[in-house]
């Protein structure tokens, strides 16, 4: 009996064996999923995640190096604008016939020589402080003498040193400098503002001038000029242009001061557009003409522009200054 009952138990448990080999396995789960069984199988807990994103913030040396390496994202390579240096020598030279009654700036001595000497002194002292190269000149109103004081201050600063100066007429609506230089008009700024001419092209120099005063003639070699071409309507439009910004910045490197002439402020927008790409701004008043709202509401008009201050033009007394303490120099 013993053996049958030892034979029973062995086929026993050997198909409780067999049972147990036959039935599925099944998967132990994290406690997060079994918790939360409308969760799929392949949900990534956040613990996990927000190790990720430590992870990608913690410093990289101390994070594992990364099971896959993706591949390195090809470097999007902007269209950069290779502007060609300018040919200065390439500047056309053309006949000039100066207005000098309207030139102090060009006399050997005189109270409206001297008053240029200490508007370019002023200018340098500012300088010193901040940069300072690009100056726009402009007013309120017209006819208070702007592109008097431009072309005196730009002829002024080329006495000193031999410094290379541009003028600029930014006055496309009524350009009159080239008047006061006696050359020609055109082309001038607003051909290149309007991509129809390079820098280069409207740019002029003076020719050798047969002139008498032979300490009037080293002071024109250093002064390269811009004149206004003609913008008529689209004056506006095209002193918003970018390329007057362009315009700086490419004859910046090549001269030592550009001056800018423009228009009132207060009639036109123009002036306001050109500030926005120069150091700084003068602003020109008359003696006796423009009234102090004017100049006030001139000054506000240019509050996104860095204002230098305010010339006064054409004041009828003539200031004290004399050859007691040596204003009549020729010495530059």
């Amino acid at each position: 009996m013993s053996r049958i009952y030892e034979a029973l138990q062995k086929a026993e448990a050997e198909r409780a064996l067999e049972k147990r080999e036959r039935e599925p396995l099944i998967p132990e789960q994290p406690a997060e999923q079994l918790a939360n069984p409308a969760q799929p199988a392949d949900f990534e807990p956040l613990a996990q995640t927000a190790a990720a994103e430590a992870e990608y913030e913690s410093p990289a040396a101390a994070t594992a190096p990364p099971r896959y390496a993706a591949p390195a994202p090809t470097p999007v390579v902007a269209a950069a604008v290779v502007k060609e240096p300018l040919d200065l020598s390439k500047i056309e030279r053309r006949p000039w016939s100066p207005a000098f009654a309207q030139l102090p700036a060009l006399l050997h001595r005189g109270p409206a020589v001297e008053q240029f000497r200490s508007l370019r002194s002023r200018i340098f002292e500012l300088r010193d402080v901040s940069p300072l190269k690009s100056i726009l000149i402009s007013s309120g109103m017209p006819q208070e003498g702007k592109s008097f004081v431009s072309t005196n201050l730009a002829l002024s600063l080329a006495r000193h040193k031999n410094s290379k100066v541009l003028l600029i007429d930014g006055d496309m609506r009524r350009y009159t400098m080239h008047q006061i230089l006696g050359c020609e008009s055109q082309p001038g700024l607003a051909d290149y503002l309007a991509g129809k001419a390079g820098l280069v092209e409207i740019m002029q120099r003076a020719e050798e001038m047969p002139s008498t005063d032979s300490a009037k003639q080293p002071i024109f070699p250093n002064l390269t000029f811009i004149a206004g071409g003609n913008g008529g309507d689209k004056a506006a439009d095209l002193s918003g242009s970018p390329r007057f910004g362009d315009l700086i910045r490419q004859a910046s490197p090549y001269f030592d001061w550009i001056i800018v002439d423009s228009s009132p402020v207060l009639p036109v927008s123009d002036a306001v557009n050109l500030a926005r790409s120069c150091d700084g701004v003068l602003l020109v008043a008359r003696g006796g003409v423009t009234k102090f709202p004017v100049a006030q509401r001139a000054q506000s008009e240019l509050k996104a522009a860095k204002v230098l201050g305010f010339v006064l033009n054409a004041v009828r007394e003539a200031p004290q200054v004399g050859s007691y303490y040596g204003y009549d120099s020729t010495n530059e």
